[in-house]
Formats: structure tokens, C-alpha cells, sequence
């Protein structure tokens, strides 16, 4: 068996945890079938990894490093509040897609495990990218270029629906999901909202 450095295992066991997931459900996650999706003993996921809660809070690092961080700079951007909008919500769409069950492990174990911990780490998630969203809103409709009458916050609430909404449609239709044009028909609604009447 190949012997591969602490970094690379514990990513294949975190992208393991994912693809049974979205495959299989959560009912499946188990240190067998993790071993198994992997190619390695169970007990080799116990060198990488103290628990299953320890990879999945790992995973949630993974969410806030590379999503939430990559989604902070582009509301940061000194680009116009419609061309940022459009790549928040691109890049969030990608992520989701590229990782298949990110969202029902996040909404699902944290609240099923009842962890503070997780419950923490989840917030932050979930209101990191309220508050970005809210970041961009609110600048477009400084600019003049968006309705004012719109609730910024209940707009940001409406718009975390939409990753939800993708992970759901992606697990009825597993690989029939017909990704093309997704984030441009959710941005051209996005717009249609913000609108100036």
C-alpha cells in the first residue's frame, strides 16, 4: 500500500466523508465505509484523525479557509456591487458543486450532534455569508443602482436559500442536475429583486 504524508490522507479521508454522503447519506458514514471509499484500514483513519467529529470540524475549517475567505475578499472588492454579486454567488455555487454533500453534513450533523463546537463553527458559516451578502446589497443600493426599499438583511436570508436549494436539487437528481446556467439564472433573478421599481 502506498504511504502517503499525514496531508494528503486527511484530505482523501474528508473528500471520502463527502462522496458518501452525497451517495449514500449520513447514515453511511461510517470509519469502515470511510476506510473502504479510501483504500486504507480503519484503523489507519485513527493516525490522521482523534474522531468523526474531528474530521468533520476539519471539513468545516475547510469551509470557512477556502469558501467563506474567498467569499470575503470578493465582497471586498473595489469592482462594481453587480459584477462582485455575481461572482459570490458563482463561487459559492462552484464550491457546493465541486463539493457534493458539503451542505447536508453542515446543516445536518451539527444540529442532529447538537456540538457547540460544530453549532459554533456552522454560525459563523452561515452569517459570515449573510454579512458579505448584506456587504455587497447594500453597496449597490448606496450606488443608486438598487431598489432602497429592499430589506438588505431579509434579502441576505432569502439569498443563503439558494445554496440550499442547489445541494437538494443536486441530491434528488444526483447526476442528472443540470448545473449549466444555474448561477446566471439565480443572478438575473437576484437582479430582477433588486430592481429599482
Amino acid at each position: 500500500m502506498e504511504r502517503k504524508s499525514t496531508n494528503i490522507r486527511q484530505e482523501e479521508i474528508k473528500a471520502a466523508v463527502l462522496s458518501i454522503i452525497f451517495r449514500d447519506g449520513l447514515k453511511k458514514v461510517s470509519t469502515k465505509n470511510i476506510a473502504k471509499e479510501v483504500g486504507i484500514s480503519e484503523g489507519s483513519i485513527f493516525r490522521h484523525f482523534k474522531s468523526k467529529k474531528e474530521i468533520i470540524l476539519a471539513i468545516m475549517d475547510d469551509v470557512i479557509n477556502d469558501l467563506i475567505e474567498d467569499l470575503r475578499r470578493t465582497s471586498l472588492e473595489n469592482s462594481p456591487p453587480a459584477d462582485r454579486l455575481y461572482n459570490y454567488l458563482c463561487k459559492t455555487v462552484t464550491y457546493l458543486i465541486e463539493n457534493k454533500g458539503i451542505t447536508i453534513l453542515l446543516f445536518s450533523e451539527a444540529s442532529y450532534e447538537n456540538d457547540n463546537e460544530m453549532i459554533t463553527k456552522l454560525n459563523y458559516i452561515f452569517n459570515s455569508q449573510k454579512q458579505l451578502a448584506v456587504k455587497i446589497i447594500s453597496d449597490g443600493i448606496a450606488m443608486g443602482l438598487w431598489d432602497e426599499a429592499v430589506p438588505v438583511t431579509d434579502f441576505a436570508t432569502l439569498y443563503m436559500g439558494i445554496p440550499l436549494s442547489l445541494n437538494i436539487e443536486m441530491v434528488l437528481s444526483r447526476e442528472k442536475f443540470e448545473r449549466n446556467n444555474f448561477c446566471k439564472r439565480m443572478y438575473d433573478l437576484i437582479l430582477k429583486i433588486l430592481k429599482k421599481s
